[in-house]
């Protein structure tokens, strides 16, 4: 017996850190096992960018038929969103980042992955968020 919640949010976190390239046979590979999943890319100076990445995980979950256009469904991946958010807002606050959100989803359970480089001078650091809802 496998454990969804965790499954979908591995799936999640491999669209967010996979490259254009990959994004495609990922998105196949997870449709052959009953997943819905997306990547978008995001990036900007902190906060700035937050709304934006809100937003863009709303309407490409939609447009890709992840989530129906319903209330319920909108908070749920808002909500998961916000959470991956919080858990890379303290390295990211004031910083350019510059990353991917990996959305999947399978029957009931909904992970948004952000996966992210922030610039700070010449070096890179890396930061990874992410959150999970249930859908009825």
């Amino acid at each position: 017996m496998t454990n969804e919640s965790i499954e979908v949010a591995k799936a999640s976190a491999r669209m967010a850190m996979s490259t254009r390239e990959e994004e495609e046979g990922l998105k196949k590979e997870f449709a052959g096992k009953g997943y819905k999943t997306i990547a978008v890319d995001v990036g900007g100076k902190f906060p700035d960018i937050c709304v934006k990445i809100l937003e863009r995980a709303l309407v490409a979950s939609k447009k890709n038929g992840i989530i129906d256009d319903i209330h319920v469904h909108d908070g749920a991946l808002v909500g998961a969103t916000r959470e991956a958010l919080s858990q890379i807002s303290v390295k990211t606050n004031g910083l350019s980042a510059g990353g991917k959100i990996g959305i999947a989803r399978k029957g009931e359970h909904i992970s948004v992955t952000i996966f992210m480089s922030i610039g700070i001078l010449h070096l890179n650091d890396i930061v990874i968020g992410l959150g999970h809802r249930s859908l009825p």
